[in-house]
């Protein structure tokens, strides 16, 4: 099939579509030798007439609706990253399929948070910060943490990565928590976890972990009362965005409050401008945006796309496709 890779990031291609993936790709079709981007599809699209696939990754953009008359043939975007909010709509409505590979890139968001959640419910990270003090660590108050044994932990959010967190966590002899006003109770009961209200989650258990999907009806939902409802003790882990808390108000429960974590890979504004009491408080621990995939993680994306389009060659259904309806409630 007609293939061409379309990104104004051309490095990013080369990243995501990395340690031979590139290649993978021009062997499972008849790839256009250059990357289009937008600035340049003007001049390669006489030679495009007949192209039937996209391969992307961050910096996807939306052709012209000329663009879209002079390339007739296309039938499929598959996306090597996450959110297709930003670009698909355009696609969907000419009924061209586009895959996105969320899927992989919520792995890594879902391993991150699973080795935190584990660590936060025996106190590793408030601990590692008193260890280094002879005095801090022998009075380090052990007592306030629960360890991984029949303790329940909260996720707000069961979407893509949401999921993927919950079967991770299987393995291990915890209580699951869902605050998800999309999830049916029915859903609640296959996944294995309890359905409560979003109060009920902070309130419940000793960690709560932020999933919850980037739209403008969630930003600024996390506010005073649900922080300063949660356990003694408790973690706050947040690789969602940091929109959807009012900051203000939980730095001044978590001044209020030492006993609690809060483990921020996300904050609003990103990074947390200078001077934020965020980067001086105790229980704060702040991380680079890191939760998502990157370095050797980026590949897996690119080995979802690759499996992707061999099954569009077999004239399967997409594993991993977008309709109009989901993209209503995605990121």
């Amino acid at each position: 099939m007609k293939a061409a890779f379309f990104c104004d990031r051309p490095e990013t291609v080369d990243s995501v579509y990395g340690d031979g993936r590139k290649e993978a790709v021009a062997a499972l079709t008849d790839l256009y030798p250059e990357i289009i981007t937008s600035e340049n599809l003007a001049q390669h699209l006489p030679r495009l007439h007949d192209l039937e696939v996209i391969f992307s990754t961050w910096g996807m953009f939306v052709p012209t609706d000329e663009q879209f008359e002079a390339m007739p043939n296309l039938k499929c975007v598959f996306y090597a990253a996450s959110s297709v909010r930003r670009f698909a709509e355009p696609f969907l409505r000419r009924g061209i399929q586009v895959m996105t590979a969320g899927v992989a890139n919520g792995t890594s968001v879902a391993e991150f948070t699973l080795a935190q959640i584990l660590l936060a419910n025996k106190g590793y990270f408030q601990n590692a910060r008193a260890a280094t003090s002879l005095k801090n660590r022998s009075n380090w108050p052990r007592q306030l943490y629960t360890g991984n044994f029949e303790q329940s932990v909260s996720l707000l959010g069961a979407g893509m990565i949401g999921r993927k967190v919950i079967e991770l966590l299987r393995p291990f002899a915890l209580n699951v928590r869902v605050y998800d006003p999309f999830l049916s109770e029915e859903e609640a009961r296959v996944l294995g976890v309890e359905k409560v209200d979003l109060l009920t989650a902070f309130a419940s258990s000793s960690v709560v972990s932020n999933h919850v999907a980037n739209l403008p009806e969630t930003q600024g939902i996390f506010r005073r009362e649900h922080f300063a409802s949660m356990q003694l003790g408790a973690t706050f882990i947040n690789t969602g965005r940091g929109a959807q808390i009012v900051e203000s108000e939980m730095i001044e429960v978590l001044r209020n409050r030492p006993d609690l974590t809060a483990l921020l890979d996300v904050t609003f504004p990103e990074p947390p401008v200078e001077g934020s009491p965020l980067y001086e408080l105790p229980n704060v621990f702040l991380s680079n945006h890191i939760a998502g995939a990157y370095a050797h993680e980026l590949w897996r994306m690119a080995d979802f796309c690759l499996e992707e389009c061999e099954r569009f060659g077999r004239g399967e259904p997409l594993r991993w496709g977008v309709t109009l309806e989901r993209l209503k409630h995605m990121a």
